[in-house]
């Protein structure tokens, strides 16, 4: 296949490398040191079983040196998502898919009233990965899940090519169902862990062990669900108490990209996450109090520095 990652962090950069080992052509979209390192040495994967440079079949800033491709990886930050979808325009040819793999459940949506909705998929990645230089992407975990299909949920050839391409590589891309009840049973979770690690400043083994955080945690989720309900989302009756078992297995030190985001003074994705669900729980009636809180409070650093 002909793949295209746009951009190339740390799904996009994770992904290239596996795909390019297996013998698909993969372009990687990229910019400045980032790109300058991916075309000097390669691109680079730090991962739990080994770490592997792979030299892609074009690297560049500019989508139309690259053409139609098959699929293009979109892994962006949701407030990029805009410029990132008309770049990709010199890619798009009638059968070409884009599957975004962004944090949120609003990315197919958005991608749709920009592109040919034709041509949008949906997804969402399971997957822990950061750029640690430029050129070098590192797996901070061992499970790498990518979860997607058509937008109505069905399966088609060239969602299964894709699918296939990524089990070869290495990767578990499963067959599913509903691709809207796999986007919002990540989101229920990592809204409340993004929200709030970021404005707490805190880890995950921080909410578990305060009593008072663990609190706000929980109302934060109940807010989502009672979201994904209000929008006829088939979520388990269990969900809420499902997320908290996970919060319980998570790595005490773990802390969602957003506060590692806050840290480091970059821009922040809080209208996709805590945000959304404000935003969405006014369209559908409901109020969503906690995760308005933690939008308000994260909202002095929502383009950085």
């Amino acid at each position: 296949m002909k793949i295209a990652t746009m951009a190339t962090g740390g799904i996009g950069g994770f992904l290239a490398v596996r795909l390019a080992q297996s013998g698909h052509e993969v372009a990687t979209i990229a910019r400045g040191d980032h790109l300058a390192a991916i075309k000097a040495n390669g691109l680079t994967l730090e991962a739990f079983d080994g770490t592997v440079t792979a030299a892609p079949w074009k690297a560049t800033d500019d989508p139309a040196e690259v053409g139609a491709v098959d699929a293009i990886i979109f892994g962006i930050k949701g407030n990029d998502l805009e410029s990132a979808a008309e770049a990709c325009r010199p890619m798009l040819g009638p059968e070409t898919v884009v599957v975004p793999f962004l944090n949120g459940v609003e990315a197919a949506d958005r991608l749709a009233a920009i592109l040919p909705p034709e041509n949008i998929g949906n997804g969402v990645a399971y997957i822990s990965t950061t750029i640690t230089a430029p050129g070098v992407i590192k797996q901070t975990g061992e499970f790498s899940t990518f979860v997607f299909a058509e937008r109505d949920s069905s399966t088609s050839p060239r969602i299964q090519a894709l699918r296939d391409a990524i089990n070869e590589a290495g990767s578990n891309a499963p067959p599913i169902q509903d691709i809207d009840r796999e986007l919002w049973k990540k989101f229920v979770l990592f809204a409340a862990v993004s929200g709030i690690t970021s404005a707490a400043r805190c880890t995950m083994g921080d909410i578990v062990a305060n009593e008072a955080l663990g609190e706000v945690f929980r109302a934060a989720v109940a807010e989502t669900v009672a979201l994904a309900q209000a929008r006829g989302v088939d979520l388990p009756e269990t969900i809420a108490d499902d997320t908290w078992a996970t919060v319980l297995q998570m790595p005490p030190m773990m802390r969602a990209s957003t506060a590692i985001d806050l840290e480091k003074g970059r821009p922040l994705e809080i209208d996709w996450l805590s945000g959304a669900v404000d935003r969405l729980s006014k369209a559908a009636g409901l109020d969503a109090p906690v995760n308005r809180m933690l939008c308000a409070l994260l909202s002095p650093h929502r383009d950085g520095h």
